[in-house]
This record gives C-alpha cells, structure tokens and sequence, in this order.
C-alpha cells in the first residue's frame, strides 16, 4: 500500500497515545459555563444577551463580529449572570459570557439530550439544500476548524474571487503525540462523519473528497472506508506516521502534489482543507440542526488517557479532579500546544487535549548551537530555523521577515531535532509575530 507525505523535513516523536482505543465519555452539562467571545481566529463575536437574559440550551448568546468570525450558543440553559473577563489558560483577559443553571433549567436540559439524535431535516429537505444554503446553516451554527486553528468554517467555503476550489481534503491526520480524540470519534462515528465530507463537497460545489488518516489508525481507516464505499466521490487515503502530517500545506502537498505558494491560500491549489472533527460538527448543524455547543478532546496524564465530550464553556479543572498536582499543564498536544498557568479557565472550541505528562514537563539545559543544521533538515517549510532564532533574539526584524519567518507554521520539529536544546521554536514564533504585526501595519497604511 503506498503511504502518502509531504517531500520536505519532518519528524518522528514517539507517540504515546494512551488514550487511543478509550470510547468517548460524554461529561455532564455543567451547573455553569464561561464563554469566551473569542473562540476562534477573527474578529470576536459579540454578545447578544445581557445580565438576567434566560436562555435556553442552543441559544445563540454571541452574534459573529465580523466575516472572520463565528457566533458562539450556549450548550446549557440558564441565567445569564454576568458579562465579564475571564481569563484564558496563559493567565490573558477575554470577555465572557457567564450562564447559570437551576434545577428547572436541567431538567429541560435532561430531556433535549434525550432527543438530541433526532434529525431536524429529512433526507428529502437536505437534498434540496444548495451550496450557500449549507454554508449558511455552517455559519449560523458557529462552526470552526477543530483541529485547533478554529478558522471559521464558512469563510473557507467562501473562496475570494478567482478562486475556485476543485477538492475537500478532510484532516484526520491526528499527527501530535498524545491525543486521540479524532481517532475515536472516526472509530465511534464513521457514517457520521462521511455525511459531513458529502455536505462540505456541496457547499464547496466539488465532486472529489479525501479523508486523509496516517497509517496508525488501522481502525478508523476501516470505518471510514466502508463508510465512505457506497458515497460517491469520497476516498479514504492512508498517510504516512510523519510528524507535521496534519499541516494544512503539508498534507495538501501529500494529498494533491501541489505546493501553497509563498504568502498565498490554500485554496489558490484547488484545495479546502477541513478537520475531521469539523466535518462531523456539519453533520450535526445539517442533519440534527445542532450548533457547536461541545468537541472531543483528550485527557493524558502519562499514566491514564481519557477522550471526553466535553460542553463548551466548562472549567477545565473540573476534568482534572483526583488527578496527581501536575508539574506542567499543557492545552493541547506537545508539539504545538500551549503551556497552560491555570485550569481555572473554560473549555473553548480550540481545546483539543489537556496534557499533565510529566515527560514533558521539563525542558533539558541550553547548550551552544553547534551549527549541526539539523533544525534546518527537519524544517517542513524548507526555511533554515537556526538563522531566524538567531536574528529575533537580535531583534533584526527586517532581516528576519527577509528570510520569510511568515511561512513558519510553529509546528516545533526544530527544536525537537536540536540536539542542543535550544529554544529554536520559541525565537522564531516571536519574529513571526513581529514581522505578522508589522506587515498588518503596513498594509492598513496602504488602505488610510
């Protein structure tokens, strides 16, 4: 069977999926929720509710603040008791919606869950629902790439002008160590899933969908495929275990052959690339008419895994009870998640995992650069991450966006490879967001 990958770099960090084979726990709607306005990448939603407001369980509480942005709803009916700041797991302050719930709201809330796989459309109302019908429906119901880079679902859909999209790539890749909560949901939900691959194609009018999914899911790449054997147009591809597989230009390189142009889309390939996760979010809002109210993320604490459905807005030390103190918390998986100061802060659409391993807790001492080139072999953009550390660290931030740092996806394999230990990843996300800042300004110059 050939495996497919991308040419350039890449790594093979031990995987320590613990959690893989776990069935999915779905955990109890919490007695109250926090929900950030900013759960995505764009512009914050704005809130629509005020202090007093009742809302019930899929209410919409925040309206999309821009093109770039996606509403958020409630997944518990409550009372709203304030609109405040919360804080985000590295200790930054958001505004918040805050829902309260009392006994009458969870009872009605107990009997919605009972009815939650009822579809709200008929097979015959779906099918009669065209391309921007679909994207309307994905908009309205809050929809962001779960992967973790929440892009809003529906502006992907919405290419610019000259553009056109020839394929839905759907991400199931799942390449960071650790988490294994799309495996499971693949496993648990294959049919699902497929439906939402047939609803994105519509909405993106194409006839060709891959499920891309490295070669260490045997069993979801079984569901999926027999899933997907009487849908036309959808085909199941096993990717090569590489480290970053599930990087959007890396697995459209791996997918299609074709390489995202320096500074361009990803579309400007012919290409659309959705998570797994997101494309059963489709099926949800679609099908049962259910927006994004909760996501799969898995729990891993280096001696247990857990993959939990967790509601949105619920405070992630809540999924940490009787755990041990942990030495480091990391949101997400260890490669490109984020060191966490608190898990006194909500769960949102971006959070795909919780990670208290002590393995990665500590870092080992800094030693010299010995101008190995290891991180520049590794480096799946081809850029040379030695050099680009070395000139943020000397604020040279010309030189810096020079030797394009804006093509770096922060994906960490330099400093996995380093055998220095050096921090080459961090330098280089701080150029990266230099240079982003001063392009931004440069470009809102040009339109003043």
């Amino acid at each position: 069977m050939k495996l497919h990958t991308f040419k350039i770099g890449g790594i093979h960090p031990a995987e320590n999926k613990i959690a893989a084979g776990k069935p999915i726990e779905n955990m109890p709607l919490p007695a109250e929720v926090v929900l950030p306005v900013a759960q995505h990448i764009g512009a914050p939603a704005k809130p629509v509710v005020k202090k007093g407001d009742k809302v019930k369980r899929g209410d919409m509480v925040a309206e999309a603040g821009g093109f770039v942005s996606a509403p958020v709803h409630s997944p518990i009916s409550g009372t709203v008791v304030k609109i405040d700041v919360c804080r985000t797991p590295q200790g930054l302050p958001v505004e918040a919606i805050y829902i309260k719930s009392d006994e009458a709201d969870r009872e009605a809330d107990a009997k919605a869950l009972e009815q939650r796989e009822t579809p709200a459309r008929s097979e015959a109302e779906i099918a009669a629902l065209d391309g921007k019908a679909i994207i309307d429906i994905i908009k309205n119901a809050g929809i962001v790439g779960l992967g973790g880079a929440t892009f809003p679902c529906h502006v992907k859909l919405s290419p610019p002008p000259g553009s056109k999209a020839e394929v839905v790539i759907i991400n199931a890749a799942e390449c960071e160590p650790c988490l294994s909560c799309d495996d499971m949901l693949m496993r648990e939900n294959p049919r699902e899933i497929v439906k939402g691959v047939s609803l994105l194609m519509k909405a993106a009018g194409v006839s060709r969908g891959v499920i891309a999914i490295e070669n260490n899911k045997p069993e979801a790449i079984e569901a999926l495929t027999q899933a997907a054997s009487t849908v036309p147009g959808i085909e199941v591809m096993p990717m090569k275990v590489k480290y970053p597989q599930g990087g959007e230009k890396q697995l459209i390189e791996a997918v299609i052959g074709k390489e995202v142009p320096s500074g361009g889309l990803p579309i400007a390939t012919g290409a659309i690339v959705q998570n797994v996760a997101t494309a059963y979010a489709v099926y949800r809002a679609v099908v049962l008419g259910e927006p994004l109210m909760d996501r799969v993320l898995t729990l891993h604490d280096g001696n247990t895994g857990r993959n939990l459905r967790v509601p949105f807005g619920t405070i992630l030390a809540t999924l940490t009870e009787g755990l041990e103190e942990p030495e480091k918390i990391i949101i997400g998986g260890p490669m490109m998640g984020r060191t966490a100061s608190t898990l006194q802060t909500p769960m949102i659409k971006g959070t795909s995992g919780i990670l208290l391993d002590k393995r990665y807790a500590h870092r080992r001492p800094v030693e010299n650069c010995i101008r190995c080139g290891r991180c520049s072999d590794v480096c799946p953009m081809g850029l040379e991450p030695f050099l680009l550390a070395t000139l943020s660290r000397l604020k040279e931030w010309d030189e810096v966006e020079a030797n394009k740092v804006a093509n770096c996806i922060e994906c960490g394999s330099c400093s996995y490879a380093c055998p220095a230990s050096r921090p080459v990843v961090d330098f280089v996300r701080l150029g990266k967001q230099k240079v982003m800042a001063a392009m931004r300004a440069r470009a809102a110059a040009k339109k003043a």
